[in-house]
């Protein structure tokens, strides 16, 4: 990541994070989800957007915070991975601003999940932000331990 590299600013289990604007195919607005039996924890469940079905990822499961809030709309950030796309559940997305330089190493310990997904610090608009590895968020707590 480099100078004036897009960040898609987002809100996680109430932590405001970074995520690579190039990892991200949309924003969208999820209504309903069909539960998908014997799934990975972190597997909120399918979703229908525009023709398409969306695999559906918690975020507060996938750093083994429990489980996102129930809203009748959730916001979410639409990712690929070997050409399936996924929906990660967010709290809220803020904005899409410009990076202020490189990724720098996280120099505080984090809790658990966030340790797993992290791939550093970035600056953006003044504040110094975790950047978030969303394949990291899609393998969930189990692909630590593998």
């Amino acid at each position: 990541m480099s100078m004036n590299d897009l960040l898609l600013i987002v809100n996680i289990a109430g932590e405001r994070v970074a995520i690579a604007a190039s990892d991200v195919e949309s924003v969208v607005e999820l209504e309903g989800l069909t539960p998908v039996p014997r799934a990975a924890r972190h597997v909120a469940g399918l979703s229908a957007l525009r023709s398409r079905v969306l695999t559906v990822i918690d975020c507060f499961a996938s750093l083994e915070m429990g489980k996102a809030p129930s809203k009748p709309l959730q916001e979410a950030i639409v990712v690929q991975t070997d050409g399936h796309p996924y929906a990660l559940i967010v709290d809220s997305v803020e904005d899409v601003v410009e990076t202020n330089g490189e990724i720098k190493p996280v120099r505080t310990s984090l809790a658990g999940g966030w340790r797993r997904v992290a791939r550093g610090m970035v600056e953006a608009e003044g504040d110094l932000l975790l950047l978030i590895d969303t394949q990291a968020l899609l393998a969930g707590p189990a692909a630590q331990a593998a």
